[in-house]
């Protein structure tokens, strides 16, 4: 929500430019610190620690060096720092979890992991297309044991014996990819910025403590801001709790303060309530602050959903309906473990359909316009003409189809996919800034949906291989996907001027932060060996997908009848939802909600939203906006208070080769 001062004031070129040095340092530095350190990720969610932590430390210099030289115009205005925070905040997505955490994994496992047993030889290897994984297999070898002798060279040495010339036709056919795929995100989001920002007019409740800082220091009101008596508040519970937590990490004699509560044995194996029966309670002061700000509407949907998914499955065994995970076939979904949870493909499909019906009007406009059947508005607020943006979408989007198709992928296979890809994209990036999610995980995997429609012969062969391996680059693993922060970056721009800068600077941090990543991955990687990293996670679900596209070549099982009508039930429950939404302005259910059920990030943050939202409404319950308004400062402490901790445990962690993790993972 910009004021007059942002609208008059433009964006600098020094703020682009800090950004853009700030996101890649964060790049070089996040894969040493999350893997090896084993830290508080820097980069992690869409309110990743050290952006924010950075955007802190920065305001507060900057609002000092105001009082210290009174007179002199702000280095960096609030509405610069908020550039600065949007690019740091995309460059720290694509440096982890986003892209770069198994893309070198992803690309070597089908050679290096390949045995006489498993036969992925006849069935994975004889269909690899040339040039898509490094063909030296003793370049493959090091990035797994490390170079000789590497833990004892500098970073500079390290990198001048990575075997560059096997690296440099995978690395150019993929970035060619992800650099598409970046680009179709880029233009969709400012196609439908104007219809999400400016005609529904979204909240984005991860934006509200970035804006309001900035606002004060504009103001010259940030020292009254950190004043605050509810802030205080708020900044001091965390900062005891992860003080002594931490003290605890390495002193074990202090005593600690547990942030999670094993309720699971208090709840039967079976029964009405057997589906709590693994439930764990995580308390994240954080994620309770980010519940308050959001609506209540779609904070009460989050922890009811999944409430009610967990009775689901209890309600099911008492009717005797125990169904098989057998059912579920061969998946790729990241935490898809029981044939309920098939319910999101459905939902998922009405959902986009819906959010596409809210936004046919514009889209109609939008389509006239780039076929030059209506002239364009003259007032426009997106970064630049959506007629490119249209005709850049479409190229983007054919472009990547013939990638696929060079590949050797079938046309048809290849759009069904990257149709399916986008959409779950598009619908994830709606529960994230509209929810305020800032820890989002996916339950079906985009070839999931498609499995269960078309069958396993869809993706047999290389159909299959090509498409697990784009889905695991950036299509499934969505804690750190950028299309999110493209939304956000575009709200945070709008009334901001000059807008080509900005989406010029936007650009160039992704480009840079992609080459920063992928030199800072496969450095750590050649000089200690994935072998000794801790990339458990990384390596078994990576080479889970190979698994699974063996499967689909060699014994292909299809999904049992129960996958189909459990689809067809969330389809009908999510219509159900968005009509009730629509039309009766009383329903008290956000059809996000129902989205994030089976999620597992929502089984770490149910209880945060719970509190929230009870919070929330007994706040308006009983002292109305002007309540709220004083109480969202207790709040937005606890937010600060959590990330500062985080961000002081990490530069501690830095000197001490391990670290205390205040932030989820």
């Amino acid at each position: 929500m910009p004021d007059s001062l942002h609208t008059a004031t433009p964006i600098r070129l020094r703020g682009i430019v800090l950004g853009m040095v700030l996101a890649v340092g964060i790049c070089l530095l996040t894969p040493f610190n999350n893997i090896y350190l084993q830290a508080t990720p820097l980069g992690g969610g869409h309110f990743p620690l050290a952006p924010f932590f950075i955007f802190l430390i920065l305001t507060i210099l900057t609002a000092i060096s105001a009082k210290v030289f009174p007179g002199r115009s702000l280095f960096f205005t609030g509405s610069e720092l908020l550039i600065v925070w949007i690019e740091m905040v995309i460059g720290s997505g694509i440096a982890y979890t986003g892209m770069a955490r198994t893309l070198l994994l992803n690309l070597t496992t089908p050679v290096h992991y390949a045995t006489v047993s498993n036969q992925w030889q006849e069935s994975i290897l004889s269909t690899l297309p040339q040039g898509i994984t490094p063909t030296n297999p003793h370049a493959i070898e090091l990035l797994y044991t490390g170079i000789p002798g590497g833990r004892g060279m500098t970073w500079f040495e390290v990198a001048r014996e990575i075997p560059w010339s096997a690296w440099i036709s995978p690395l150019l056919l993929w970035g060619t990819f992800i650099l598409l795929a970046y680009g179709f995100m880029l233009f969709i989001i400012n196609i439908l910025s104007r219809q999400w920002i400016h005609n529904e007019r979204l909240n984005f409740p991860l934006l509200r403590v970035p804006q309001m800082l900035s606002k004060s220091l504009d103001e010259g009101k940030v020292g009254s801001f950190f004043a605050n008596r509810f802030l205080l508040a708020g900044l001091m519970i965390p900062v005891f709790l992860h003080l002594l937590n931490g003290l605890h990490y390495y002193y074990p004699s202090v005593p600690q303060l547990s942030t999670l509560i094993l309720a699971g044995p208090y709840f039967p194996k079976e029964g009405i309530f057997s589906g709590f029966h693994k439930l764990k309670i995580y308390i994240y002061p954080a994620f309770i602050g980010f519940a308050f700000l959001a609506s209540r509407q779609i904070s009460f949907s989050f922890w009811f959903f999944f409430i009610m998914g967990g009775l689901l499955f209890g309600i099911l065994g008492v009717l005797g309906y125990t169904i098989p995970a057998s059912e579920l076939g061969i998946t790729f979904g990241p935490t898809l473990a029981r044939p309920e949870e098939t319910q999101m493909i459905g939902a998922y499909g009405v959902f986009f359909v819906f959010i596409m019906w809210l936004a046919r009007s514009h889209l109609i406009e939008v389509t006239k316009e780039s076929l030059f059947l209506t002239k364009p508005r003259q007032a426009r607020t997106e970064w630049f003409d959506v007629r490119v943006s249209f005709w850049g979408a479409v190229f983007c989007f054919c472009a990547l189809l013939f990638w696929a198709v060079s590949l050797g992928m079938s046309l048809i296979n290849a759009m069904l996919f990257f149709s399916a890809s986008f959409m779950i994209m598009l619908v994830a990036t709606r529960i994230i800034c509209q929810g305020g999610l800032a820890y989002f995980t996916l339950t079906a995997a985009p070839m999931d949906g498609l499995l269960a429609i078309g069958g396993t012969k869809l993706f047999s062969g290389i159909n299959g291989l090509l498409a697990g391996m784009t889905q695991k680059a950036l299509f499934v693993d969505l804690r750190e996907s950028l299309m999110p922060s493209l939304l956000h970056a575009r709200n945070l721009s709008h009334g901001r001027r000059p807008g080509l800068l900005i989406f010029s600077g936007l650009f160039f941090t992704i480009l840079a932060s992609l080459v920063a990543s992928i030199l800072a991955m496969m450095t750590l990687y050649y000089r200690y060996g994935t072998r000794e990293l801790q990339m458990e996670w990384a390596s078994r679900t990576t080479v889970t997908v190979f698994e699974n596209v063996h499967r689909l070549v060699t014994t292909p099982v299809e999904t049992g009848s129960w996958i189909t009508l459990f689809a067809i039930a969330g389809a009908i429950v999510m219509l159900i939802l968005v009509v009730c939404y629509h039309r009766f302005y009383w329903w008290p259910i956000h059809p996000l909600g129902y989205l994030t059920a089976y999620s597992s990030a929502m089984r770490i943050l149910w209880v945060s939203f719970f509190i929230g939202w009870a919070c929330n409404a007994i706040c308006m319950r009983y002292g109305g906006v002007s309540l709220f308004k004083k109480v969202q400062f207790f709040f937005i402490g606890l937010i600060i208070g959590d990330f500062l901790m985080g961000g002081g445990w990490a530069i501690v962690g830095m000197f001490t080769d391990s670290g205390y993790q205040v932030l989820p993972d």
